[in-house]
């Protein structure tokens, strides 16, 4: 497992990371045993990134997580979560120092640490980027201790430039993926530039880019596949990354001959993400052992080379980009 500066920050992490939501909830049934099992595997094969939140499972993820770091001793991972999702209403006025200190003492107490490697806020509205004083509220919070580092989750490219327009947003959080391939265009040329570490999250578009589902593959009720479709949950953009899901499957079958005999849709879909120098680390998630070592053997792949990454602009020119591009 090879390795990149996370940003500024001194830190580096592994390029493949663990994303904990699954874990925690919305991805159908959780299973405590299996996601134990799933983090230790991951832990096993390099990654030493993991990122979850306050809301997934309300807490729930955080503290598996815990439960995992404090079974293996040793030198803990880095352990990014979130905070601001817990609001009853999503407003700029809710991310006050009280509020975010009571998410932030909560999260500490959740992953049993006193100092929090990274705390992002978490898809907040677009406004609050336009608000310099949450970012000195986070500034405090981090003279106080409770945090080492500060970024952001963010929904469109243009929260990300304007969020890194804030000296202490050391990171970014984004979708991307290849359906989702708007940030590359000018968001990664200043990221590079400023220093800032890139999270690529939702990589597999919610499992589209592992090219195991059909029009008739059934979701359980508990999973935002099926109730966040249009959206009716949260930002449509984290279901599928926005793709209509029958316009998602037409192109994973464009996808399918490109990808290399010997290995998976999944695997050739997270070497693609790492075939861009400005992604710090690529968060798949996975609720079993099987899948997190399969998406840490995606690192090991060889290269694209220039005509696969081509043709894979291509299919999202043609089939996806008029769903997403200009959304987010």
């Amino acid at each position: 497992m090879r390795s990149r500066e996370f940003g500024r920050t001194g830190r580096k992490v592994s390029e493949i990371g663990f994303g904990a939501w699954a874990i925690g909830a919305s991805w159908g049934e959780v299973n405590d045993d299996e996601a134990l099992a799933a983090l230790h595997a991951a832990l096993d094969t390099g990654v030493t990134f993991i990122d979850t939140a306050d809301v997934y499972g309300d807490g729930h993820s955080e503290k598996l997580i815990a439960k995992v770091v404090r079974e293996r001793g040793g030198e803990r991972p880095y352990i990014a979560t979130k905070a601001g999702r817990r609001l009853p209403a999503q407003t700029v006025e809710g991310y006050s120092l009280e509020n975010l200190t009571a998410y932030i003492d909560r999260s500490r107490a959740n992953l049993e640490m006193d100092t929090l490697d990274l705390v992002q806020l978490h898809c907040p509205p677009t406004d609050l980027y336009y608000h310099p004083e949450v970012f000195e509220r986070l500034d405090k919070l981090k003279g106080q201790g409770k945090i080492k580092d500060y970024g952001v989750s963010v929904e469109r490219v243009e929260e990300a430039l304007k969020a890194m327009e804030y000296p202490g947003v050391v990171s970014v959080q984004i979708i991307f993926n290849a359906f989702r391939q708007r940030p590359i265009e000018q968001f990664f040329r200043q990221a590079r530039e400023k220093n800032v570490a890139i999270i690529a999250r939702v990589p597999l578009a919610s499992g589209l880019l592992s090219g195991k589902f059909t029009k008739d593959t059934k979701f359980a009720e508990s999973d935002h596949r099926l109730f966040n479709r249009n959206g009716e949950a949260f930002d449509v953009g984290e279901t599928f990354s926005g793709v209509p899901y029958e316009v998602g499957l037409e192109a994973v079958e464009r996808v399918r001959p490109l990808v290399p005999g010997g290995t998976t849709m999944a695997k050739f879909a997270l070497r693609w993400i790492l075939m861009f120098d400005a992604v710090t680390v690529a968060i798949p998630g996975a609720r079993n052992p099987a899948q997190a070592r399969s998406n840490a053997e995606a690192a090991e792949l060889s290269p694209l080379d220039d005509a696969t990454m081509r043709a894979i602009r291509e299919i999202y020119d043609t089939t996806i980009k008029p769903y997403v591009h200009q959304r987010w």
